[in-house]
């Protein structure tokens, strides 16, 4: 949630701040704004609630004056409603301080009610002009010395938080930190960025240092300070963005939704990509780590929403192939219920952007109980990773629209990577089974990319055709039923319409009550010929539904003929092993939901009161 951006260098900043905000958007907000000190160094500033759109309208209207210095910021309402008067930035020091915000302020009642006895007053309902007034009171108290108030002011704050500042005193320099909340440094040539994540600079550099947990940063044109909370510096190991600017365009495409449909393939083969050798796999990041797959006797995944489904699939990889057993945790329920975990437990986080906050919060709270942890993440530089004992990266690129897609198959495939890894550690498959699998998994970008070929405009027709839908229900076993459960909440995401998975063989055990006539049920059919057993159970399912009126669209395996006289359509996929099933079933649960959203007109890169990245509890 919220978009930051920060600039120094010799471009005029408006630009610059305007499209990091732009590029920014995904992230989800309600209002935004920006601050620039101009060449005759005062303070201009200009924030409007509602879309970014608003904001450059007004700013063509009523320009302001442009400068070399400047901070941007779209804004999720949290404390105070989506108004202008509470968009940011906040001013104070007699409006030559500007602060925007990322996050809560937890304290920031006692700290306002300890400034309004002093005198101060406030414009805003928000928390962050608490932290502007507080910034700008120890500003005159430390003698104009920026960085130096803002290391006495975030020591004062209590709670998660990215904060960035300017003075009109101090021309050239940005000052920013964060608290279990993201900020990243551009690194540039004459000039610097910071960003709550690349997106927010990639155009202009693909160089960047990520900044710690408790770290305060000074951006110049010339150079970059970074230092902890105390003062003492600290030295951060630069890194290079693996893509570009255009990786984060619509390219032609209707949506970025849309877009990242289609690169599902490639995320999954950029995933297994330098992985795979000889018919084995071999995961780089982890070199080193053997003995800290041989010496854990269990995993917990902590995860939430759909990076939870993905988890659930892992789960059943790392239990068949590495034979270590596996629980599956909402990150936002692990650490207020007192897990027994410790030593020998792995906690494995898995987080499409690395700063969810519940999972950081989860993955702090084991690494204080004593377990080893590992992150599954997309994103470079981000929080949860460097909290990690080891981390596999996905090779998705960036992922705009808010509801996941490319990005789930892509955390399917690094565990299923992961597992194989640990099961040749471990000793529980042979090479041979694990080149099987590693062929199997090859075979996986090629059997996404048929689907896409194949069904995607019979799958957008029958969203067309089910537009006035008000409920659909999801059925799957096995792998299938994490992702009935992403199915389900796919549609919910961005069709805005009641939608449940369920594990199908619960259906007798209460929701068989929800079939009526005409209730469309989509089906995970596993396959007759890897999964015989499993296969009879859901085609009895099946009936048992159909018989009652459902509407079901089934998907099954090509050549699947058993499912013709009791499903009203059926989805094929092609061919594949009982977990590549879980890869190629997802697609046309990921097209249906896109399409019936579109037919409804919706915006399905941005949905209603949803944001891409969750970064307060």
């Amino acid at each position: 949630m919220c978009g930051i951006v920060g600039y120094v260098g010799p471009r005029q900043s408006q630009g610059i701040l305007l499209s990091g905000l732009s590029r920014l958007e995904y992230r989800g907000y309600d209002s935004a704004g920006i601050a620039v000190i101009d060449g005759d160094g005062d303070l201009g500033m200009r924030k409007r609630a509602g879309k970014l759109a608003i904001l450059r309208d007004d700013l063509a209207d009523h320009p302001l004056a442009d400068g070399t210095t400047g901070i941007g910021h779209t804004r999720w309402a949290t404390h105070g409603g989506p108004t202008d008067a509470n968009a940011h930035p906040h001013l104070a020091d007699d409006d030559k301080l500007a602060v925007i915000h990322n996050g809560i302020v937890e304290n920031y009642a006692a700290l306002k009610a300890e400034l309004v006895g002093e005198g101060y007053e406030f414009r805003s309902e928000t928390d962050t002009e608490v932290a502007a007034v507080l910034l700008g009171r120890e500003y005159r108290a430390n003698g104009g010395d920026l960085v130096a108030a803002f290391r006495t002011t975030v020591n004062k704050l209590e709670g998660a938080f990215t904060l960035l500042a300017l003075h009109t005193d101090h021309p050239g320099l940005v000052v920013g930190a964060r608290r279990n909340s993201p900020l990243v440094i551009g690194l540039g040539e004459g000039e610097n960025f910071l960003g709550s994540d690349v997106a927010a600079f990639v155009e202009h550099t693909r160089k960047a240092l990520a900044i710690g947990q408790d770290e305060i940063v000074a951006i110049r044109p010339d150079s970059v300070e970074v230092t902890d909370f105390s003062g003492a510096p600290v030295e951060v190991e630069p890194f290079d963005v693996t893509w570009d600017a255009s990786a984060a365009e619509k390219g032609g495409w209707s949506s970025f939704m849309a877009k990242e449909v289609s690169e599902e393939p490639d995320a999954v083969a950029n995933t297994l990509r330098g992985r795979i050798r000889d018919g084995a796999v071999s995961i780089p990041e982890l070199d080193g780590l053997d003995d800290l797959f041989r010496d854990i006797s269990r995993v917990v995944v902590i995860a939430a929403g759909t990076a939870a489904y993905a988890g659930m699939v892992g789960k059943y990889a790392i239990e068949a192939w590495a034979r270590v057993p596996v629980d599956v945790e909402l990150a936002h329920e692990f650490h207020y219920r007192d897990p027994v975990i410790g030593p020998d437990t792995l906690v494995m986080s898995i987080s499409q952007s690395g700063e969810t906050m519940d999972t950081l919060m989860a993955v702090k709270f084991a690494r204080e109980r004593g377990a080893r942890t590992l992150s599954i993440c997309n994103t470079q530089g981000a929080t949860i990773p460097r909290e990690s004992d080891a981390i596999v990266y996905t090779h998705a690129g960036p992922e705009v629209a808010v509801a996941s897609t490319k990005a789930f198959v892509a955390q399917i495939t690094a565990q299923y990577l992961l597992a194989l890894h640990i099961a040749a550690i471990r000793g529980t498959l042979s090479a041979t089974e694990i080149a099987q699998h590693v062929l199997e998994l090859e075979a996986v970008p090629e059997r996404i990319q048929h689907i896409l070929d194949t069904e995607q405009a019979r799958i957008e027709q029958l969203a067309h055709w089910m537009a006035d839908t008000r409920s659909v229900l999801f059925l799957g076993r096995h792998v299938g039923y994490p992702i009935a459960l992403e199915g389900a909440l796919k549609l919910k995401e961005i069709s805005y319409i009641h939608a449940e998975g369920f594990a199908a063989g619960e259906l007798k055990h209460g929701p068989i009550a929800l079939i009526e006539p005409g209730q469309p049920v989509f089906v995970i059919v596993p396959s007759p010929r890897e999964s015989a057993l499993l296969h009879s159970k859901v085609v009895s399912n099946i009936r048992e539904i159909h018989a009652r009126g459902a509407r079901v669209i089934a998907i099954a395996e090509e050549g699947d003929a058993s499912v013709l006289p009791i499903s009203d359509e059926v989805l094929r996929i092609p061919l594949s092993g009982p977990m590549s099933q879980a890869l190629l079933a997802v697609v046309p649960l990921h097209i249906f939901a896109m399409g019936l959203a579109t037919a409804k007109g919706l915006d399905v890169d941005q949905p209603r009161n949803l944001a891409k990245s969750v970064t307060v509890e």
